[in-house]
């Protein structure tokens, strides 16, 4: 017997994507004329971003230069927490570390599982430890699920993985 159709929502950041982006921002701050000889840079680890420059002035540029590369390149910037303080680091500088969403924690699996029974379509949402997993007998149901997902306002990141048809 054949499988019904499914999907999982989930909030996954495309790692290449972002190390790219990341790349690209450097290679514009070590090259505008504004930045000239300045201590800003940008790094990666598994769960953040260390964002350091020599004042908050500049780092918010810094911010700006990779928040255009990062929407130029596809990546949500709803996966990142932006609003995190800005503390002194070595060295006369500052330094902020932005965290990267990883994840669907269950306050926001519960949202999206509201969203999708509000929609009131024949579909089964499963909430699978961080992420949800959508199941229904038509394919149209499954992307008007998509779209609904798409066009609400949530303040976090979601994706769809495992399109099964």
């Amino acid at each position: 017997m054949a499988q019904d159709p499914s999907f999982d929502i989930v909030s996954k950041l495309d790692r290449p994507e972002l190390q790219n982006a990341v790349s690209q921002a450097m290679t514009e701050i070590q090259t505008r004329f504004d930045f000239k000889g300045s201590n800003s840079e940008i790094k990666i680890t598994d769960d953040q971003l260390v964002l350091t420059s020599e004042n908050e002035i500049k780092l918010k540029q810094v911010i700006d230069v990779l928040t255009t590369k990062m929407a130029k390149r596809g990546i949500s910037l709803k996966a990142f927490d932006f609003d995190s303080k800005i503390e002194p680091a070595t060295g006369q500088t500052v330094r902020m570390k932005v965290k990267i969403q990883n994840g669907l924690d269950k306050e926001q699996t519960k949202q999206i599982t509201t969203l999708i029974k509000d929609q009131k379509l024949k579909v089964q949402a499963t909430i699978q430890g961080d992420s949800v997993r959508v199941v229904g007998k038509k394919k149209d149901d499954l992307q008007e699920v998509m779209a609904a997902i798409r066009n609400a306002n949530f303040n976090f990141d979601a994706n769809f993985t495992n399109f099964k048809g």
